[in-house]
């Protein structure tokens, strides 16, 4: 492959590409690695990523006690932020079943002000004198805070994190990004998630440091060019990501038809079909991609009658060409799924979720039980019906991991909605790229952009987990080009380089 001025400028035979060798600036011999088009993560939230990677993260904690030890352990190594900040703990996963207490978070910070967001972020624990810096929240009742509440605290949190320590987060979580071989990702920005300084500073420095491309939305409902205006003004390439039509199903917000399993209710709507008709109406008109983060069957359905109402108004035509997008779209129907292929919507879905709370005993199950978890992320039954996938992680909520995403796709845990992981890879790569309206990228063909990385791995296969997966095919006279093998248990590939418009973003050391 020949790279000229940051486009892939010829692609052919080793034997032909000696021709070239004299001419270029730089020879990298691959000795037997693989090259692909560097992935594209769908989702992502990056500033809360680098405060993840580099300070406190909950994840993996096994015990409500463990817990707590890590909270203590950081509050006193960190004594002059003037916010202790952390993720990902997961009340589900330890044998107490219960999140931390207001007291026993007081104690564990010796009464400093503690902003602690579930795994899923959409809901948090905060210590007393975090409740005290938002008096709207003055006598909230000692549980997690969920909607209007958890957005004003985590505003009141956030906003402790001055301009040089959120740039020394997002280059981290940047940099971590590259060296997993992801080149592009999307940051789902919003006024309710990370602020507008938050998005704007960090477009600043993605476009000004070397790293992975960044590409933003912002949250926030348009109801006519003033507001278009101002999402164009953020650099934004929508009005889409996380604006809430529900929560989630872990902190019991995401939006069902029939109650929760575990709760006598049906979670939270933000956004009913008027107001999201509304907003994609208005998007259509000014040109300006719109989306949403819907999970539960009630939240897609209304995403899908919204939209269906916004395209009797302005055309189906101009609805399908304006790619709209869902994020997560979990608990889908054949009707919703048949929706989305008609309107043309890009599902931004994460894989990690299945492999993290799928299965007959994982937390979905819990939440809605075992027949209704299995009708979650069916990703076969969205390919055969022809709607665009964009895989991400939602990162922090589950960790930046390209393969580990494609690998679950492919094995997911309900058999019938698994897919090819050559189909998985593609909405790995190219998809996030027509997610963005492009259509020449994410490939490695002349003229696209040479945007790929390097890796060191096993066999090449062509593989599907089973004779019932949706796939291309997988028979050899097909010439469909080989992957590495992710059977789970397999060691995945190491990235050794990743390259950017041409440029290297980054290189594994001494290799």
């Amino acid at each position: 492959m020949v790279v000229e001025r940051g486009a892939v400028a010829w692609v052919g035979s080793e034997g032909a590409a000696d021709a070239f060798a004299d001419g270029v600036d730089e020879v990298v011999h691959l000795d037997g690695a693989l090259v692909t088009p560097a992935f594209t993560d769908a989702h992502v939230h990056t500033t809360a990523t680098g405060l993840a990677l580099t300070g406190l993260d909950l994840a993996g904690t096994r015990t409500l006690t463990e817990a707590l030890d890590r909270v203590r352990a950081h509050a006193a190594a960190h004594p002059a932020d003037r916010v202790l900040l952390g993720h990902g703990w997961d009340a589900t996963r330890w044998p107490e079943n219960r999140p931390p207490s207001r007291a026993e978070l007081d104690a564990a910070t010796g009464g400093r002000p503690l902003y602690l967001s579930r795994v899923d972020v959409h809901s948090a624990v905060v210590s007393g004198a975090l409740l005290d810096l938002v008096p709207a929240l003055a006598g909230h009742p000692d549980r997690p805070l969920t909607g209007d509440a958890h957005h004003a605290a985590r505003r009141a949190a956030y906003a402790a994190v001055t301009p040089a320590p959120r740039a020394d987060a997002q280059r981290a979580a940047l940099r971590h990004a590259a060296s997993l071989g992801i080149g592009t990702v999307h940051e789902c920005a919003g006024p309710e998630i990370s602020g507008a300084d938050d998005l704007t500073d960090l477009l600043a420095l993605a476009a000004r440091e070397s790293g992975p491309r960044v590409f933003g939305y912002w949250a926030e409902a348009v109801t006519g060019p003033g507001d278009a205006d101002r999402v164009r003004a953020l650099g934004a390439l929508g009005a889409a990501g996380d604006l809430f039509v529900d929560g989630s199903l872990g902190s019991h917000t995401a939006c069902l038809r029939e109650p929760y399993a575990d709760a006598p209710h049906h979670g939270t709507a933000h956004l009913d079909a008027a107001a999201i008709a509304a907003h994609v109406t208005a998007c259509t008109e000014a040109g300006l991609q719109a989306g949403f983060h819907a999970i539960g069957d009630a939240a897609v359905t209304a995403v899908v009658e919204g939209v269906r109402a916004a395209a009797e108004k302005v055309g189906l035509a101009r609805v399908r060409a304006a790619r709209h997008r869902v994020e997560h779209a979990e608990m889908l129907t054949p009707e919703t799924v048949a929706a989305f292929a008609e309107l043309a919507l890009t599902a931004s879905v994460q894989p990690a979720f299945d492999a993290a709370w799928g299965g007959d005993d994982g937390m979905y199950a819990r939440r809605l039980g075992v027949a209704r978890a299995r009708t979650l992320n069916p990703y076969a039954a969205l390919l055969r019906a022809g709607v665009p996938l964009a895989l991400g992680s939602d990162s922090p909520v589950t960790p930046l991991d390209p393969w580990g995403t494609v690998r679950a796709a492919a094995f997911h845990r309900t058999a019938e909605h698994r897919i090819s992981v050559r189909a998985a890879f593609t909405a790995h790569t190219r998809g996030g790229w027509r997610a963005v309206g492009r259509d020449d990228a994410g490939v490695l063909v002349p003229g696209a952009p040479a945007d790929y990385a390097v890796w060191r791995t096993g066999d090449l296969v062509v593989q599907a987990p089973d004779d019932r997966v949706a796939r291309w095919s997988t028979d050899p006279r097909s010439g469909t080009p080989g992957l590495p093998d992710l059977t789970p248990g397999h060691p995945l590939p190491v990235c050794l380089r990743t390259v950017v418009g041409g440029r290297t973003v980054f290189a594994r050391p001494n290799e």
